[in-house]
Parts: C-alpha cells; structure tokens; sequence
C-alpha cells in the first residue's frame, strides 16, 4: 500500500529570491545547490513532483500584502491539492494581520507563519501578539521557525524556549515550530510535552538526519505532535518522503507523521471566532 503525505513547506517561487544575499548562501555553502535552485516551478511540474512522491496536498507561503497572483492560481487551478500558508511582515502592524484576514477570507488558508531570523524579532516580542490574537480568531494555526537557521542570520531570537510564554498566555493558539530545533531539539520536545497545543514539523531537515531522542518521542508521547514537511526544491519531496520511510517508526507512527498529524490540525473546518 503506497504512503500519502502532506507537504507543509513547497516553494514555487525561489526566482525571487535570487538576489536575497541570505539565500545566496544557503543555495552556496549550505546545499551546494545548482543552476536550478532558483527556479520558479510552475503548477504541473510541481504536482508531478508531487504525484511521484505520493503527496496528496502542500503548502505555498505568500505575503498576505503581496498577493501575488501566479501563486493564488496554483489554489484556484488546482483545488484541494494547494493551500496557502500566509507570511505577514510584522513590522507592518496591523496592515499586515488585517491583509492577513482578507485572504484568509477568500482563499484556501489553512497557516500563518512568521520567520523569526527574517526580522530578528523573538517571538515572544509584544510585536507578534496581535498575529497570535488574530489566527486564534480565525482558527488558523501559527508557525514559527525554531533552531538555528543554516543562512548567516540571526539565531538566538529562534529559540524554542521563547514560545514558553507564548503557549502559556495563548493555550487557544495551535502553535507548529518550523524547521526542526537543531540543536535545541530535547528542549522542544519538552515544551511539546508541557502544552497540549504545541506542534513541531521537520521542514528544511533531511529525515534521515532528525535526532535519536525525536524519533523516540514520536514514538511515544509524541505521536501526534510532529508533522512531515520537505522545503521542496531545496530538500526534494521524494528525497524527505523516501527517508523518512526509513526510519526506525513503530507500526503507524509513519501514517501519522507524514500525513495524518497535519490533516487533523490544519484541515478540519475553520471556525472563525468574528
């Protein structure tokens, strides 16, 4: 029986991001990427891509003030297989959460996402309250990026441990760290254990290099915590997907991880709270 997956992080638009300096050095000294890295992908190569790893549906990130029109048609052409995961500049204020809610509104949103290096601004700054208040009245989940980012950016404002204080004063807020936790992955997972609405998914991470004590937990208390993601092209879905079937997983952790944590968080019926 072939295995279905939901990809958390698909990029369709590397192009423009390749006079982005930070980028530069990822596609250089951290994947030693090729002349394709910075490629717009178009609709029918991203879901063969998708078809050949057994993807089912994945997630495209737009700037909610930048809606950009050739990524809402890979939703609008293509319904059911591509969701939008929303990234508002939070240094904007409240122009950017209420263009947040606007496309929230009308377009297939199941994730706001925030990337802390990006703005070097701990997620515990006053600066995000407003986005956690908002996707808690919109029923979205937030994700923001943990551990130390590969590009020469800002780290230590992505540590795990400043969500303590963000889970504690918002329990209503589904919270997904992104990107993995390297190399605070024991204090994530102990974060996860403490709060019932805090989530982990391995975007940006090769399965095959995820640590002894996360497999472990998903093997355990973790088993519905951590949630399948690739960073597709940057990681390849078929590469992360083909790993990831490797792993030493008892009997259903893989379903779950791959496919059924991230359906039952991010893809039931929104109930928006306006």
């Amino acid at each position: 029986m072939s295995t279905r997956a939901i990809d958390l992080w698909v990029n369709v638009s590397m192009g423009s991001m390749v006079d982005t300096d930070f980028m530069v050095r990822v596609k250089e000294d951290y994947f030693k990427g090729g002349e394709d890295f910075f490629k717009n992908l178009t609709s029918d190569e991203t879901l063969e891509a998708m078809d050949r790893a057994g993807v089912e549906k994945c997630l495209l990130t737009l700037d909610p003030e930048r809606a950009d029109e050739r990524t809402l048609a890979f939703c609008q052409d293509h319904p059911g297989r591509f969701f939008l995961a929303l990234q508002p500049n939070l240094k904007r204020g409240m122009r950017a959460i209420w263009a947040m809610e606007a496309i929230a509104r009308e377009h297939p949103v199941v994730l706001a996402r925030v990337t802390p290096f990006g703005i070097d601004v701990p997620p515990n700054d006053a600066i995000y309250f407003p986005f956690y208040a908002k996707c808690i009245e919109l029923d979205l989940a937030a994700g923001i990026n943990t551990g130390i980012p590969g590009p020469p950016m800002p780290g230590e404002c992505q540590h795990p441990m400043l969500l303590d204080r963000v889970c504690l004063h918002f329990p209503e807020l589904k919270l997904i760290m992104q990107h993995g936790a390297d190399p605070w992955w024991d204090v994530a997972i102990r974060l996860m254990i403490k709060y019932q609405n805090l989530y982990l998914m391995t975007s940006a991470y090769a399965p095959k290099y995820l640590p002894e004590s996360l497999i472990h937990y998903m093997n355990t208390r973790g088993k519905h915590k951590i949630m399948f993601a690739s960073d597709h092209p940057v990681l390849s879905m078929e590469r992360c997907i083909s790993e990831a079937k490797e792993l030493e997983l008892r009997p259903g952790v893989l379903e779950r991880y791959l496919y059924d944590n991230a359906e039952a968080v991010l893809f039931q019926p929104r109930k928006p709270r306006y």
